[in-house]
């Protein structure tokens, strides 16, 4: 994804949820969200009514913003969804949260998901002893993820025991299994987005 050149809090605002793209800032009363809860932008204070187009629309940006994706990447991962096996929106869900900088998040290596994805693209990861520096890299069940050089990783506690998918390390982790639906609580509702996409 092309690095988000303006403010990311206005993102927050505009989804109307607090995508955690700030770290530790985003749980404190500095968030831009808990100040000014209605959309960034002249008159938007004001409530509207959306369309159904509207509403899935907001879903896909909402989940491009979560894992950082572009369009390009985000239509891939529904494409490769498809044509896997079971339901196409748990295989979506799946597929994002088993990237590797969201997994080096959910470790709790890095204060948010942007963050992540700089630590791993510097190359501080190693993933079964072997460096990985690409952000898009799909763990399996059954990795190691460990940490190069702590020197440059910030441990967050926000993000440490989210999942049961995970087992926390010292410096580092393991992926036990692929995540299931209830372990997945992003707030997401996949179905709007496979529809968006099917228009």
């Amino acid at each position: 994804m092309s690095s988000v050149m303006g403010p990311v809090c206005r993102l927050c605002r505009r989804e109307g949820v607090k995508l955690n793209l700030k770290g530790e800032r985003c749980n404190s009363p500095k968030c831009a969200l808990s100040r000014r809860p209605y959309p960034p932008g002249r008159g938007a204070s004001m409530p509207s009514r959306r369309s159904t187009y509207g509403i899935q629309l907001r879903e896909k940006q909402k989940v491009k913003r979560i894992y950082g994706l572009s369009e390009r990447q985000l239509k891939s991962a529904l494409d490769a969804a498809g044509r896997a096996e079971g339901d196409k929106g748990l295989n979506l869900l799946q597929r994002l949260e088993m990237r590797l900088d969201n997994v080096v998040y959910l470790l709790g290596l890095a204060p948010s998901r942007p963050a992540a994805r700089r630590v791993v693209s510097h190359g501080k990861i190693n993933v079964n002893a072997a460096r990985i520096s690409v952000p898009s890299h799909m763990v399996k069940p059954g990795d190691v993820i460990s940490v190069r050089d702590s020197r440059f990783i910030a441990v967050s506690v926000s993000s440490l025991g989210k999942t049961a998918w995970l087992k926390k390390k010292d410096k580092g982790g393991q992926v036990m299994s692929a995540p299931l639906r209830d372990m997945i609580d992003e707030g997401i509702r996949e179905n709007l987005i496979i529809e968006f996409y099917s228009r």
